[in-house]
């Protein structure tokens, strides 16, 4: 569907997400128990009837609150639904304490389970799209400007991106970016808040995923997403989403 790269289900008792990023919005809602999560550094938590957004390029974690777990409902919406003008503010505030926005993101999950709805999710998405912006906007001040990464540590970041399957080593990266790799690393992780080798993990965890959803095979995604082999994929794949590459595709 367009503007919607996504949808994910999960319930979890143990299992703890380390740091990532997203190329799109991830968009949640708590069906049972509470999340807390670690967004740019600082601590939240979701629960209840909050929505929360997560900015696409931010790093974040999750765990669950309690021994109990939690239970999510997941859209991942392209970058272009809000824009990256509103990173910063999203950074800034990533829960809504919204019912109309709750409600609205419940009936777009209904309407996508649904054949033949289409239309419906459509309208939906466009509805919720249009309300996260406006409390967004309403929450931030002409001194709230995007938060663009230091030089150094966005350049290395497109170099990352543009070598997803292939990957680079740091001797070659610190050669390109004329940095010593000390530096290198260090401006990466206090810009980011995670390491390059991490980021990229996580970006090929990412890729995996929606490869696995076009419907290929767990061998075939662990090269094309750039794993050593399907054992690399799998250790990864788990360790981020706390499932095997084959129970997410079967799911």
């Amino acid at each position: 569907m367009p503007g919607l790269v996504e949808v994910f289900h999960a319930r979890f008792t143990h299992h703890a997400y380390p740091a990532h990023t997203h190329t799109a919005w991830t968009l949640l809602i708590v069906d049972d128990g509470a999340i807390r999560f670690d967004l740019d550094r600082h601590h939240h938590g979701a629960a209840g009837s909050a929505v929360t957004l997560l900015p696409p390029h931010v790093p974040h974690d999750g765990r669950a609150a309690t021994p109990a777990g939690f239970g999510k409902r997941v859209l991942y919406l392209d970058p272009d639904v809000l824009g990256e003008e509103l990173i910063g503010a999203a950074v800034d505030h990533p829960t809504f304490a919204d019912r109309q926005l709750r409600l609205r993101v419940h009936q777009l999950h209904r309407a996508l389970e649904r054949p033949g709805d289409a239309l419906e999710a459509e309208s939906r998405l466009t509805l919720i799209g249009a309300r996260i912006a406006t409390l967004l906007r309403s929450g931030r001040t002409a001194a709230d400007p995007p938060r663009p990464p230091s030089g150094l540590a966005g350049r290395l970041r497109d170099l990352l991106d543009a070598h997803v399957t292939d990957g680079v080593t740091l001797r070659a990266a610190a050669a390109q970016l004329h940095a010593h790799p000390t530096h290198l690393v260090r401006s990466f992780t206090t810009a980011f808040g995670l390491p390059p080798h991490r980021y990229l993990t996580g970006r090929r965890v990412e890729l995996a995923r929606r490869l696995l959803l076009a419907g290929q095979r767990p061998a075939e995604v662990a090269t094309a997403a750039g794993f050593y082999d399907q054992a690399h994929l799998t250790r990864q794949f788990s360790r981020y989403l706390g499932v095997s590459p084959g129970h997410y595709a079967r799911a």
